[in-house]
């Protein structure tokens, strides 16, 4: 591929003055470097809106088809990420963070590595790794499925009136696990263990394991506690009959579905992973240590003399 035909996708939140004037440097920096910058149309319209020269970009869907896209750079926060992986969902394109918001968990850098980063894009310095995504189903209650979709981070099942409780039965596997009411339930992803499901009790997954959780929130049960299912389980939830009110669907908090008294939602592992694009691997430990702020005064570190080695009875002190 020559760099005359490299797409590069900007996606920008684009009504912020600092995301503008970085969305300008990125675009500049890869037309310099021969490559095509590619814009969602209506980031473009909002961001011609205060800059007319980005009017003249390419708009996906439009003049670049998704699958031409080779990577997608973010700018912005988790928000924009999410927003970014659904855009190029039906290509191959993985998706690169520069956070420009607070926490920023999906985020692979901060802004002031902005230009390194545009850098190391242009020479395809950067590896890619894959995150388990989710396949979301909801049934009627005549077994009729009449909505589908995906989530990165988590599907949640709600209630969609603040005075109604929601009525519902768990499912793993095709089997019945409780029954109880509450406010919702959130099924999530590793990549979503720091997000809802962690606000709602849940346990911090580390990418590298492939699991789901599924997590109740204010259940009225005496078992309603957060499970963590194997990555190939069907995980279904049923809004039951004799609900008194109606739920809604959320998945990523961008895709809503509503859901009568008897809908059923399954959630399972997708056949189609969400590519990351990672410039500096890192320990996940220490991912969470930076953006939680979390306390480790301390800490001494290993002891390397006390690691035992094969065929060694020594332990760590």
């Amino acid at each position: 591929m020559t760099q005359a035909h490299r797409s590069i996708l900007v996606v920008v939140h684009a009504h912020r003055d600092e995301t503008v004037d970085a969305a300008e440097r990125v675009v500049e920096a890869l037309v310099a470097a021969g490559a095509r910058p590619v814009l969602a149309a209506d980031d473009r319209d909002a961001l011609a809106q205060e800059r007319p020269a980005f009017a003249d970009i390419a708009a996906l869907g439009e003049d670049v088809p998704v699958e031409d896209i080779e990577l997608a750079i973010v700018l912005g926060g988790d928000g924009t990420i999410l927003r970014a992986a659904e855009l190029v969902r039906d290509g191959t394109a993985p998706v690169l963070g520069i956070n420009m918001g607070h926490v920023g968990f999906l985020a692979e850098i901060e802004r002031d590595d902005m230009d390194d980063a545009v850098r190391r894009v242009i020479a395809r310095d950067y590896r890619v790794e894959e995150r388990l995504a989710l396949a979301v189903r909801v049934k009627d209650s005549e077994g009729g499925e009449i909505y589908e979709t995906w989530a990165l981070n988590e599907a949640t099942v709600e209630k969609a009136s603040r005075e109604r409780m929601l009525e519902v039965v768990i499912e793993i596997d095709g089997r019945p696990l409780s029954t109880f009411g509450c406010d919702g339930v959130v099924v999530s992803t590793p990549t979503g263990s720091t997000a809802y499901n962690f606000s709602g009790g849940g346990p911090v997954i580390w990418p590298s394991v492939e699991a789901i959780a599924v997590v109740p929130l204010s259940a009225h049960a005496l078992f309603a506690k957060p499970l963590v299912v194997g990555p190939e389980a069907a995980v279904a939830i049923e809004v039951l009959e004799r609900t008194n009110g109606t739920g809604i669907l959320w998945c990523d908090g961008r895709r809503s579905h509503d859901l009568p008294p008897g809908a059923r939602v399954v959630v399972r592992r997708s056949e189609q992973p969400v590519r990351l694009a990672r410039l500096h691997p890192s320990a996940f430990t220490d991912r969470l240590v930076r953006k939680f702020r979390l306390p480790v005064e301390g800490w001494r570190g290993p002891d390397t003399a006390a690691v035992p080695v094969i065929g060694d009875a020594r332990r760590p002190t």
